[in-house]
Parts: structure tokens; C-alpha cells; sequence
């Protein structure tokens, strides 16, 4: 079988564009697109954070986008300047009502930007705390410091991760290499997409034990 042909970065600029056009959170026209050597990078103002994770998620979903740069600039409107105090009042609360997410979290704000401290035993449960504040009303960015506990063995860690690769039906588990050392995961080898990419890596990040993944897969479409 024919690989598909690699895309130019005007290509991939065009198509970029569009995905952000088809995500309807985001103003694609606040957004300005730079591609080189497949590499995105995305500039312009918007309202809100979850604006501008939605537009890092539309630019990574791409087929071919081997990176992605954001220079977005969260410019809150005058109505929704809040103080800190009231972001950090909000996200405890938001924190707390969160069944995924344990006691062990913590939070602390800065100049509008929210940092989120603390131990827990899975990814989702670090996930889960991001997600939590993301779409409070004043927050310009989020610095994820949460760490993860070990819980398994170095063997059982890649053993679950490859497991867990050769489930998923976008992947091909043949291309891609898994390393591991004291739960910090390596991911080597090629994918299609960024998203086959990601997708390995959100494998990895859901194997107890881990407790930092590098993702080195190459995107080779």
C-alpha cells in the first residue's frame, strides 16, 4: 500500500484553517497560521483559555501536523476580569465537586494564571483537575504541576502500555517502540498523524505506574 502523499505547509496551512473554522468554540478569524516544515504555529487573540485550548486541539488534530506552537494571547474582556482571589475561591470549588478529582489537589493563582499542585494515583484523576478549571470565568492559563504516584513495576508498566497500543484501532503497535525507567515512559518510532501520535501517548498516560511520558514518535504520513 501507497503511503499518502507528505502535505506541503501551504497544505497544511489550508487545512488548519479550516479545522479551526469547523470548531465552533473557537473565532478562527482572531487566529493567524504559520506552517514551517510541519510545524504550526498559532498567533492571535482570544477571550478566554478554553478558546484557546480548543484552537491547540483543532491545530493537532491535523493529519501531518508534526507540532504545534502556541503563541495565543488570552485578552479577557473587562467583564470577566475576575481578582485572584475569586479565580482560586472558584477552582477550590470546582476542585471540589469533582468526583474524579482526589483531595490531595491544591491550587494557586497568579495574575489570572492557575497552577494546580498535589499527588494522585491516575492520570484521569490529573486530567480530570485541569479540565475542572479550564472554563472558569478569568483564567488566561493553567501550569499542570501534578504528579503521579508509582504503583506498578518497570515490566508491568510496558507490558500494560503495549497492550493498551494494540487495542486502539487507529494505531499500529508494530511502529512504535515503548521504553521505560522508573515510570517515566519513552515513546519512539512513527505515526500517520499527531493524533496517532497522541493517541499512543494517552495510552501510556492511562498505565498505572507512569509517572511522565516523552513522546518521540515522528509523524511520518
Amino acid at each position: 500500500m501507497e503511503r499518502p502523499a507528505v502535505k506541503s505547509d501551504l497544505e497544511l496551512r489550508a487545512d488548519v484553517e479550516r479545522e479551526l473554522e469547523w470548531e465552533p468554540s473557537v473565532n478562527a478569524a482572531a487566529i493567524g497560521v504559520a506552517v514551517k516544515d510541519g510545524v504550526v504555529t498559532l498567533t492571535g487573540e482570544v477571550s478566554s483559555y478554553v478558546e484557546k485550548w480548543q484552537a491547540v486541539k483543532a491545530a493537532e488534530r491535523v493529519q501531518g501536523v508534526r507540532a504545534v506552537a502556541d503563541e495565543i494571547v488570552v485578552r479577557l474582556p473587562d467583564d470577566h476580569t475576575r481578582t485572584d482571589t475569586d479565580i482560586a475561591r472558584a477552582a477550590a470549588m470546582a476542585l471540589e465537586w469533582d468526583t474524579n478529582v482526589p483531595d490531595t489537589v491544591t491550587v494557586t493563582v497568579e495574575k489570572g494564571y492557575v497552577t494546580l499542585h498535589g499527588e494522585v494515583e491516575w492520570e484521569f484523576q490529573r486530567q480530570a483537575a485541569e479540565r475542572a478549571v479550564r472554563s472558569l470565568m478569568g483564567v488566561k492559563g493553567i501550569n499542570n504541576l501534578i504528579t503521579l504516584k508509582p504503583r506498578v513495576s518497570t515490566t508491568e508498566v510496558k507490558a500494560k502500555i503495549l497492550a493498551a497500543l494494540s487495542r486502539q484501532a487507529a494505531l499500529d503497535a508494530r511502529h512504535i517502540e515503548v521504553e521505560t525507567h522508573d515510570g517515566t515512559v519513552v515513546l519512539k518510532g512513527h505515526a500517520h498523524s499527531r493524533y496517532e501520535a497522541e493517541a499512543a501517548a494517552r495510552a501510556a498516560w492511562a498505565t498505572p505506574g507512569v509517572r511522565k511520558v516523552e513522546n518521540r514518535i515522528e509523524v511520518v504520513p
